[in-house]
């Protein structure tokens, strides 16, 4: 692991220590602060993957999407209608 400086100001620095008091050794400031930002990155992440399927949903397939989707459909087709109601 590397050792960083973290600058806050003098109020956060009261209201995390308060938060942190009585806190099992390993779970102090450090380990809080590697989990915002470990959940930050998720979220991004999160984030960029939601943006990417939204984009995907805007633009017409092209004719080799549209070519492989058919040739799907016709790999999945067991030339029975599906009927929802078990026999």
């Amino acid at each position: 692991m590397a050792t960083i400086q973290v600058v806050m100001d003098d109020a956060l620095l009261e209201r995390l220590d308060r938060e942190l008091r009585g806190v099992a050794k390993g779970r102090g400031r450090s380990a809080l602060v590697r989990e915002a930002i470990e959940r930050e990155l998720r979220r991004r992440e999160r984030q960029r993957l939601d943006e990417l399927d939204q984009l995907g949903y805007l633009e017409p397939p092209t004719d080799a999407e549209r070519a492989e989707a058919a040739a799907w459909e016709r790999a999945a087709d067991w030339g029975e209608p599906w009927d929802p109601k078990p026999r």
